[in-house]
């Protein structure tokens, strides 16, 4: 459907745009994540595996790179489901971090990181849709529950049918070979 085309470059745009500048300047995004990331890494730190990286300045790249790169997938409508996903999941930590209107003292730049905060809202409301649409195609769930009510009728009517075959099952096995040499007797020249 053509809104589908145009509708995910257009909401991929933004994430592309802010994660190629995170990558160009990861620093500047450090500082802003690092209270974020105090805070988390001091609740779960410990039970984190080794292999999970800690530092501020590897989160934020990886950020920015899930952030072009799903974004990139969004807007060529590959792995749409997928992609907003992860960029849902990218959206969260970075409002929090970058847009705290409820810590700002100045009444002008709470407003405006209040602005920021909610146009954030908004956008995860959109990806959140754009991971639930299927494309027209029915859902995975609704496919599932539609396959088990076909084998539910089947093992039905199947059972229904040796019960009421039972007693003419034993005659026609008995005269299945008679029927055949007849069959082939028809066919094949005398």
């Amino acid at each position: 459907m053509i809104l589908r085309r145009l509708a995910r470059p257009m909401l991929a745009g933004i994430f592309i745009a802010g994660g190629i500048n995170v990558l160009r300047n990861p620093e500047a995004h450090v500082e802003a994540a690092k209270p974020v990331l105090d805070g988390t890494l001091n609740k779960v730190g410990d039970k984190l595996p080794e292999q999970v990286p800690s530092d501020a300045l590897t989160l934020v790249r990886i950020d920015g790179a899930v952030k072009v790169g799903a974004g990139a997938l969004l807007a060529l409508g590959r792995f749409p489901r997928l992609s907003a996903l992860l960029l849902s999941g990218s959206l969260v930590p970075t409002t929090l971090a970058t847009h705290r209107f409820w810590e700002e003292k100045d009444a002008s730049n709470r407003q405006q990181q209040q602005i920021h905060f909610l146009k954030n809202v908004g956008l995860l409301g959109g990806l959140l849709l754009a991971s639930a649409d299927t494309a027209g195609k029915p859902s995975l769930g609704w496919r599932a529950k539609r396959a088990g009510k076909k084998l539910n009728k089947t093992a039905h009517d199947f059972s229904a049918w040796t019960a009421d075959t039972t007693d003419t099952v034993g005659d026609t096995l008995s005269s299945a070979p008679k029927k055949a040499r007849k069959a082939i007797a028809g066919v094949l020249p005398g």
